[in-house]
């Protein structure tokens, strides 16, 4: 079973807390797959990875380029996982039938598109029932993560 984690966007958009996110995983040497909503989505959030930082650099590259599977973060707007990541990441909205082939799944919530957070939590109880380890994270009023228990 994959653990699951929603990271509930509170303080900063997707674009601006996303990128630390990845970087953290990409230090610890995870390979991830970012699952978008859309095509112009994924476009997107890589020219966002681009530019985020003057001082950094983190690898990644979209689905339909060349090279895919070599990717450490690879953003695509499919959960099809070309670069064997062990990490997750559904932004958007974006859902996968693929969560057993992840150690972890991180879904992003973003506070203003409520929609998204009704709809997550009635993912959240079928996760639970289904078997895997549920745990929700907020923004904290200085920008970093904490687990509500």
């Amino acid at each position: 079973m994959s653990e699951i984690r929603f990271y509930h966007l509170t303080r900063q958009p997707l674009d601006q807390a996303l990128p630390a996110i990845l970087m953290k995983a990409y230090t610890g040497g995870r390979k991830v797959l970012v699952h978008c909503a859309d095509k112009n989505m994924a476009k997107k959030m890589s020219e966002q990875l681009w530019t985020y930082r003057d001082d950094s650099f983190l690898p990644h590259g979209l689905a339909n380029e060349d090279h895919a599977n070599l990717q450490p973060v690879l953003i695509s707007d499919t959960d099809e996982n070309q670069n064997e990541a062990d990490v997750l990441i559904l932004c958007g909205g974006a859902l996968s039938e693929k969560l057993n082939d992840f150690s972890l799944c991180c879904e992003m919530l973003e506070d203003h598109q409520s929609d998204q957070v009704e709809a997550a939590r009635a993912r959240w109880k079928d996760y639970k029932e289904a078997g895997h380890e549920v745990t929700y994270w907020f923004q904290s009023e200085t920008g970093g993560w904490e687990q509500k228990a």
